[in-house]
């Protein structure tokens, strides 16, 4: 089976962290998995389909409405799922529908902890990297209250 470029795919850290919308055939895994993605964390309230075609592939879940923004629980173990894989030499996608706004916002908080940047730089930056990323007012919030509460 050829692997296809999962909707949305990009890379904030190459071969540690990638961004994605909802993989919705089993050549999005393969994708994935040919690429060092060894987990995946699903955003959504449905599992992804087709997730049980990659065994190699953890899946992940955390719960969040769409527009909505993670809780800071949420945020810390998001973190700590990336921290763990990369630890191994393990890569991981995250995902929600389209992989903008609860994506977006998972991947500016890793900036915030990571490069010891600001809320509003790292919304900046994931805008940058993926254009249309955290789609909400709650989402940037999200964001910039956890630069403050880790800081």
């Amino acid at each position: 089976m050829a692997s296809v470029v999962p909707p949305n795919f990009s890379w904030v850290v190459p071969r540690q962290l990638a961004g994605l919308g909802m993989p919705r055939q089993p050549a999005h895994y393969q994708y994935m998995y040919e690429h060092g993605i060894r987990h995946l964390v699903s955003l959504t309230e449905r599992s992804p389909p087709y997730h049980d075609t990659c065994p190699g592939i953890q899946l992940h879940r955390l719960r969040i409405a769409d527009f909505c923004p993670p809780s800071f629980e949420q945020i810390q173990q998001f973190l700590k799922i990336v921290d763990d894989a990369n630890a191994k030499g393990e890569a991981v996608a995250v995902h929600c529908l389209l992989g903008f706004g609860r994506t977006g916002t998972m991947l500016a908080c890793y900036l915030v902890r990571t490069q010891k940047i600001t809320g509003v730089d790292a919304i900046h930056e994931i805008r940058k990297l993926r254009h249309g990323s955290i789609e909400t007012h709650e989402q940037e919030k999200a964001v910039v209250q956890f630069h403050h509460r880790i800081k």
